[in-house]
Order: C-alpha cells, then structure tokens, then sequence
C-alpha cells in the first residue's frame, strides 16, 4: 500500500511541474520572417487554384484569337514554316471582299438562314404554346423526342439522311412513287418523277440539293428553340392567363397578346442563336454533298468556303480575313436583332 501510494504521490508531482513548465513554442512566438510564407501561400492560394483555367483560356482561346488577327494582315502558306510570313495589311480583306466566290457563298449562307432558319421559330414558337397548355402529363417524353436530334451526332444524322435522299432506294422516292397511284395528286408527281428520270435526286440536283440541306438543318434544329421557348412560357404567371380567359380572351387571343410580349427576351435570345448558328454552317453541307460534286457549289456556304481557302488552297491569311469578315457581319446583324426585338445593345435591361 505504501509503495502504490509513493508512486500516485510522485505521478502527481511531475504531472504538476510539467503543466507548470512554460512551453517554448507559446512562450517564445516565431519570428516575422517565418510567418511570411504562410501568409503568402494564403493570398496565392486562390491564384492558383483558378490558374489552370486562366491557361487553357490563355493557350486555347486568347492567342488563337490574336493570332488569327495577326495572321488575317499576313500572307502565308503553313507548310513553309513561319519564317515565310509575308505582311500584306489590308490586301487580304479587299482580295475577300472582291472574290466572286465568297459573295456566292455569302449568299448561300443568307439563303439558309433565311429558309431553315426563319421556319424553325415559326414552328416551334406555336408548337411549344401548344404543348404548354394542353399536355400536363408526358410533356418531357414529348419534349425529348423533339430534342433528340439537337444532341445526335452530326455524322449519325447525314448517314440517316443520305440513305434516305437515296435516288435509287431511298425512302422518300419510294414514298413519291406510292403516291403516284393517287388519282387526284398522282399525276403531277408522275410528271415530276418523270423529268427526274423515274426518281430525283436529292444530293446531285442543284435545284433540290438546297432545299434538301435545309430542311436537315430546320429538323435538327426545331427542339433545341422548341425547349427555348418552353422554358420561357413556364415562368409567365398563370394568373394573367385566368385574367385573360375571365375578360373572354380566345386562346389565340391569349397566344397574340399575352405570351408574344412577355416571351420577347427569350425571342431575343434564340433569334440570336440561330442567327450565329446559320452564319456559321458548316457541318450539315460538308457532310451530306461530296464536295467533289459540282453541285456541291450551290450549298457551299462562308464557312465551309473559308475551310477550303485555309486547308486545300493554303491560303490561311485570305481565310483569317474571311472569317473577321463574318465576325463584323454577325456583329452587326446581332446589333439589328436587337434593336428589332426593341432592346438597346447599350443596357442590360433594355428598353421599357
């Protein structure tokens, strides 16, 4: 007993003068000069989290851009290496602007802004107030169905499309063909079967190879603006269509003076999309038509133009020019949509 009490006695002795003993590290603080670099990593830290992006943007975007400025003022061929960089200024921009090619390709672009763009709002504007009022259950599926094309490949959708523009077996011809036996409407699809030598040919006829691209175009395009516009309407009040149907409003009524005005901003915004959109259209042209066709000339748009310019002719300062060129014209066009719709570029809010 006495050595067990002995030993607690002298536990409780040095326990007390070890809590007794001042600590060196509180007593005695570190010095400035040590304290820096912790400071400094702190304010750094931040920095260098957001870096990486700060680089990507720097590497992929920022210089890719004054490049493509630099190089637009340049004549240059890339496969004789940088050192073969010859300054023109001007001289790339005024070659563009009196090349008979690009006004023609100009064109063809105005053309499918014109007819597959303008159509996909005309449709999917009705057709979402549509689906807005009179389907509550199964909207998404109906919804998804029409997106689905916005998010397939570009490559999926002309494979799709060419089998079915098939002059010999495709399906639309075959469908053309079922219809001639119809008394009424037979005959002129008869006729018109018989000048295209039993079948048209939708990708080598000049005449229908545009429409043809355009319809791609609209049809792939229509549920992406289809979800644009539905979007906007779920957020208008439901009260001021209750109002409306009250002061004995028709459903078009409604539709013409209710959901147009207060759907103008999303107007706005998916008119603006399509106009770059069409502006810049490449995929559905490049794939569907062989560009070693000759018919390949009437859906030759600026960008696939600006494509051949830089990689098969090698003329990569005419296709810089080319494409600040379309820059100042979507500009421009974007300027004009906006003052249409009755917002002021110069305010966030726009005009009241």
């Amino acid at each position: 007993m006495r050595d067990i009490s002995s030993s607690a006695a002298l536990a409780t002795a040095e326990t007390t003068r070890m809590t007794a003993r001042p600590s060196s590290s509180l007593a005695a603080p570190r010095p400035s000069w040590l304290r820096l670099p912790a400071l400094r990593s702190r304010r750094l830290a931040p920095y260098l989290f957001i870096a990486p992006f700060f680089a990507l943007f720097l590497v992929f975007s920022l210089f890719p851009l004054v490049f493509s400025i630099y190089l637009s003022l340049q004549q240059w061929n890339p496969a004789e290496g940088l050192h073969t960089m010859h300054w023109v200024g001007l001289e790339n921009y005024g070659y563009a602007l009196t090349d008979p090619w690009f006004w023609d390709a100009l064109y063809n672009t105005a053309w499918f802004a014109l007819v597959a763009g303008v159509p996909q709002h005309l449709v999917a504007l009705p057709l979402a107030f549509f689906i807005h009022r009179r389907f509550k259950r199964g909207r998404d599926l109906i919804v998804g169905a029409y997106f689905v094309p916005y998010i397939t490949s570009s490559v999926a959708i002309a494979l799709i499309f060419t089998t079915l523009y098939s002059k010999d077996y495709g399906l639309i011809n075959a469908a053309l063909a079922e219809l001639t036996r119809i008394p009424f409407i037979g005959s002129p699809l008869a006729s018109l079967t018989a000048l295209k030598d039993g079948g048209i040919d939708w990708l080598g006829d000049a005449d229908v190879t545009r429409p043809a691209v355009a319809f791609v175009v609209f049809w792939r395009y229509l549920g992406w603006n289809l979800v644009l516009y539905l979007s906007g309407l779920q957020v208008i009040d439901k009260d001021l269509y209750e109002a409306a149907t009250l002061d004995g409003a028709t459903e078009w009524q409604q539709f013409w003076h209710v959901t147009l005005p207060l759907l103008k901003p999303m107007m706005f915004f998916a008119v603006t999309l399509t106009l770059i959109g069409n502006l810049q259209l490449f995929e559905e042209p490049f794939i569907l038509v062989d560009g070693e066709k000759g018919v390949s000339s009437s859906v030759m748009t600026t960008a696939i133009f600006m494509y051949r310019t830089a990689f098969s002719d090698g003329d990569f300062g005419t296709a810089s020019a080319m494409s600040w060129l379309m820059f100042v014209l979507i500009a421009a066009l974007t300027w004009l949509n906006a003052r249409l719709f009755g917002r002021d570029p110069r305010s966030a809010h726009g005009k009241r």
